[in-house]
């Protein structure tokens, strides 16, 4: 991931709205819902919610699919696992024992974690 990907994925997201909506698509999964559904369960007025779903989008954080004349949002997930990946591949690159520990004191499964220096073969 490019730090400017990752840049402009947190200024998405630094909106309390447009976090709602992207975890709100996070538990929809595959499905998604169409702009009404999620301004609906959000309780936020369709021109409102429209403005943030293009910053999402733009941020690469949703996909959209046209379905007749609705818009169906999706969460990218996939981006959101790259940019953990960014933030964490090189946690405490010099000393892995420590970062071990410090997984283990977080609530994020592990199995969304890059491997750990002291994991990571090179080819």
């Amino acid at each position: 991931m490019q730090r400017a990907t990752a840049t402009s994925v947190f200024e998405a997201l630094a909106s309390g709205i447009r976090l709602d909506v992207y975890r709100l698509l996070v538990k929809k999964g595959m499905a998604g819902l169409v702009a009404g559904e999620i301004a609906a369960t959000l309780e936020i007025p369709p021109t409102n919610l429209s403005f943030h779903l293009k910053a999402l989008t733009q941020a690469g954080l949703l996909k959209v699919e046209q379905e007749g004349r609705f818009l169906r949002y999706r969460a990218n997930i996939p981006l959101m696992l790259d940019l953990i990946a960014y933030l964490t591949e090189e946690c405490c690159a010099d000393q892995p024992e420590q970062c071990a520990d410090l997984r283990a004191a977080s609530s994020c499964s592990q199995t969304l974690l890059p491997p750990l220096s002291s994991e990571r073969t090179t080819p």
